[in-house]
């Protein structure tokens, strides 16, 4: 039977994290107010490309491409707790009724990408130094 009991883990999606994104975001002391990011299950990641495929048809092929803004977008949507972009008034106040538009509006071009940067760590999409080294030292090899 082995080590089952060393497999029964809480989801992944219970793993949580403060960020600060930008010291723009405060609150009434003056304080940054953290961004709360969460880890997701592969289940929820299948979904989420699978919502940002693109499927042509081409010579009585199907050719399937990923639609890389979409799968960022909807990555962030899934990862991000708090604040929550699907608040309406939040939605209002960036003029927009798509909940995925929020974050483009909301951040500027480093914070986006900090945001992005932190929900790959998370979501260990993002190799270490140490990981990188290996990997250029076996492609040398």
């Amino acid at each position: 039977m082995g080590n089952i009991k060393a497999f029964l883990q809480p989801p992944v999606m219970e793993d949580t994290k403060k960020i600060v994104i930008s010291d723009r975001f405060k609150d009434e002391k003056g304080e940054p107010v953290p961004f709360i990011i969460r880890a997701i299950s592969q289940e929820v990641n299948d979904r989420i490309t699978r919502q940002s495929t693109k499927r042509t048809k081409k010579q009585n092929m199907v050719i399937r491409e990923l639609d890389d803004e979409k799968y960022m977008k909807l990555l962030i949507q899934a990862c991000v707790v708090e604040p929550n972009f699907k608040d309406s008034e939040l939605c209002a106040y960036y003029k927009t009724m798509d909940p995925l538009d929020v974050p483009g509006r909301m951040l500027s071009v480093g914070e986006y990408t900090r945001l992005a940067q932190e929900i790959r760590e998370i979501n260990g999409l993002l190799m270490s130094d140490e990981e990188l080294e290996e990997v250029e030292e076996e492609a040398k090899n």
